[in-house]
């Protein structure tokens, strides 16, 4: 018996120490982001498309408000609230972060002070971003007003609020692997990226498996809303019958052919995507059009 226990302990210490192993952040190498320069015009383009105001300025900012990206916004989930925090270039934000910094947070989802974050931050979508790109957006958001409105933390119970175990649930759902893996034009390749690598429409309206990643097999299928009311819709060919000219029309304003308007959050997407060229909403358009339809 005696013998039988010294194996199991040193079982139970070996998983132990495999477990830490594997959980641990997992940054870019130091020389990621070496030889890039940031283009702030590009970076702008950046922030639009992967809906930055969206989530980080007030939620009752209007015009060059939503530029003050002071956090705030709450984001009701099964596993707690999570709050959007303060990522103005000051003090109270990103003052001090480098642009691997944000490369990290953004692909790997790693803190500057190497811990997990949580994908409250779409990182699951932003991996697939390109390094240039971080770059970019990095010299933009350097060009923000400062605000000095303290980030609050996450509201999470146990076992939500232990980081480490996020180590783990990247194993299972960070991929940088595309959903539609052979896009038939460069205008679908380009709206891929738009959707896929910046603009994470995936994470709504998409269902959630048991670990609450993304199902990719029913993609853009819609989705349960987190907040636990009502459901955001498919929209995926079979289920959205609208032309890829009604698509793009509604992403500059919000309308839908049936003359109704977007509601909810989808007001805040639209007002981001609406800043993107003509061009862009209508490779986001060419894109759900092109995605494959399920039995």
């Amino acid at each position: 018996m005696r013998k039988f226990l010294s194996v199991c302990l040193l079982l139970a210490g070996v998983s132990a120490i495999a477990l830490w192993v594997l959980s641990r952040p997992v940054p870019l190498a130091n020389d990621a982001m070496a030889g890039l320069t940031g283009n702030p015009d590009n970076g702008e383009m950046v922030f639009w498309a992967g809906g930055c105001a969206s989530c980080h300025a007030d939620p009752d900012a209007k015009g060059e408000d939503k530029l003050v990206l002071s956090g705030g916004y709450r984001i009701d989930s099964p596993f707690g609230t999570f709050i959007a925090p303060n990522i103005s270039p000051g003090p109270a934000g990103l003052a001090g972060w480098s642009a691997l910094d944000l490369a990290n947070a953004l692909k790997a989802g790693v803190s500057p002070e190497n811990t997990h974050l949580y994908p409250s931050l779409p990182y699951t979508t932003y991996i697939r971003m390109s390094l240039q790109d971080v770059a970019d957006l990095k010299s933009f958001l350097d060009t923000l007003p400062v605000s000095d409105q303290p980030s609050l933390p996450h509201e999470l119970s146990f076992p939500f609020n232990f980081r480490r175990g996020l180590g783990l649930w990247k194993l299972v759902n960070l991929t940088p692997d595309w959903v539609l893996t052979d896009p038939p034009s460069p205008e679908v390749e380009r709206g891929r990226y738009l959707v896929e690598a910046l603009g994470h429409c995936g994470e709504c309206h998409t269902p959630r498996d048991l670990t609450g990643g993304l199902d990719r097999n029913q993609w853009m299928q819609g989705a349960s809303n987190p907040s636990g009311k009502g459901k955001i819709p498919a929209i995926d060919p079979q289920s959205l019958k609208w032309s890829a000219g009604d698509i793009a029309y509604y992403l500059e304003t919000g309308f839908t052919p049936d003359y109704d308007s977007a509601g909810g959050q989808m007001t805040k997407v639209v007002e981001s995507i609406a800043h993107l060229s003509s061009e862009d909403r209508s490779a986001i358009a060419a894109y759900l059009k092109a995605l494959p339809e399920t039995n």
